[in-house]
């Protein structure tokens, strides 16, 4: 099998390759949605960068989240409490511990959902996020439905391949 050179490749390219730059900053401002269900709650997570809020020169990086919590099953739930765990690339944990999300204890009917965002600063360019909500269900059954884990990356990030 031969490559062959194409010759004719337009005056423009160098606009192509703009195009392609601009795609994958719009991709990155809208970030990836992580997603997880337990015991028909789904949790729904996506991040985002926030560059207007940050500050690299003064180690502050700062990301919103939205999260989504769907209720796939027959009854209402209840979200009492959440807990979550951050950590920053050099590997410094956080745990965050409260009761509902963002001042309420939502009631999420069956087929219904609930969604909130909320910010995450670090000192570093990226980190993670985890964690799990209690639940009540109306007959009275607590469980945890857990969040799932999920990246807080910004462009200053420097990235090594091994």
């Amino acid at each position: 099998m031969s490559l062959a050179w194409n010759h004719a490749a337009p005056d423009n390219w160098f606009d192509s390759w703009g195009v392609m730059f601009d795609l994958d900053k719009t991709l990155r401002e809208l970030g990836h949605q992580y997603e997880l269900e337990t015991r028909s709650i789904r949790v729904a997570v996506r991040p985002s960068y926030l560059d207007d809020q940050s500050d690299p020169d003064d180690d502050r990086y700062v990301w919103s989240y939205t999260v989504t919590i769907e209720n796939r099953g027959r009854e209402p739930v209840q979200l009492l409490s959440r807990y979550w765990t951050i950590v920053d690339s050099q590997g410094r944990v956080q745990e965050v511990r409260g009761p509902g999300v963002v001042g309420a204890q939502p009631v999420i009917g069956p087929g219904e959902s609930f969604q909130y965002t909320a910010g995450c600063p670090l000192e570093t360019a990226s980190g993670t996020m985890s964690g799990r909500y209690q639940m009540m269900s109306a007959s009275g059954e607590s469980f945890e439905a857990e969040i799932p884990a999920f990246l807080l990356e910004s462009p200053y990030e420097r990235r090594q391949i091994h």
